[in-house]
């Protein structure tokens, strides 16, 4: 990596990487122990029912895992590829992989937390209400595939093909949008196509969002769904 890549690059930014990845590194071992250790506790002082047992078991499981899965990536950035004279860097599929487990235990985690914290609404299952929930849990979905399709974006350092918007370069649609064969690997393994996937998940996203924030003011809702809905407006335009 160094004679490929950044061999004219000095010691003190060396650590300066270095701790960084580092950091990294302790900072997810202390989370590991900040979920396994209280775990332990109070399953030991008989405070979890047994459904939360099996919760807790998956959420301490997905961690250790998660883990795993981040040395997993990191070993297909320093694998020596003797065929190839590309800059070496982590593998795009392990990196959203990496990236997925961890937005599904962030999610879990603070599903859970939320559940036990607050008391679930009663609500009269209408219509309007049985399409709000689809439609959110369609319009979850669409926000966790355009994250994953981000960790494609930097794996391949594809944000650096293209930097106009709402062009990419002078067209609309590029001409080697296209150029790898099979059709099917230019979604994973061509730069311009994965930034271009990223931005029309994107713009799909934000108006998903949008529409999700409309609709739900059309149906009587508690203040507190409310303004889950309206913070969720405002991130995604912050965003």
């Amino acid at each position: 990596s160094f004679n490929s890549l950044n061999h004219d690059m000095t010691l003190a930014e060396f650590k300066f990487i270095w701790y960084m990845e580092y950091s990294h590194r302790m900072w997810g071992r202390v989370v590991g122990l900040a979920y396994i250790l209280p775990a332990a506790y109070f399953w030991r002082r008989g405070w979890l029912s047994r459904p939360l047992k099996g919760r807790v078991l998956a959420l301490c499981g997905l961690v250790c895992f998660q883990g795993l899965l981040g040395w997993y990536m990191v070993k297909s950035g320093l694998e020596e590829k003797p065929d190839s004279y590309d800059i070496p860097r982590v593998s795009q599929y392990r990196l959203a992989a990496h990236l997925g487990s961890a937005l599904v235990l962030y999610s879990a985690s603070l599903w859970t937390g939320l559940s036990l914290l607050l008391p679930r609404h009663k609500l009269p299952e209408t219509h309007q209400l049985l399409r709000l929930r689809q439609y959110a849990h369609g319009t979850t979905a669409l926000i966790f595939l355009t994250a994953l399709s981000g960790a494609f974006v930097a794996g391949l350092d594809a944000g650096l093909v293209y930097n106009s918007f709402p062009k990419m370069g002078e067209r609309w649609i590029p001409d080697d949008l296209l150029a790898f064969s099979p059709v099917l690997r230019n979604i994973f393994e061509n730069p311009t196509t994965v930034q271009f996937d990223h931005r029309i998940l994107g713009i799909a996203s934000v108006t998903a969002v949008i529409a999700l924030y409309l609709f739900s003011r059309k149906i009587p809702l508690p203040r507190r769904t409310r303004m889950a809905v309206t913070s969720l407006l405002a991130v995604a335009c912050m965003q």
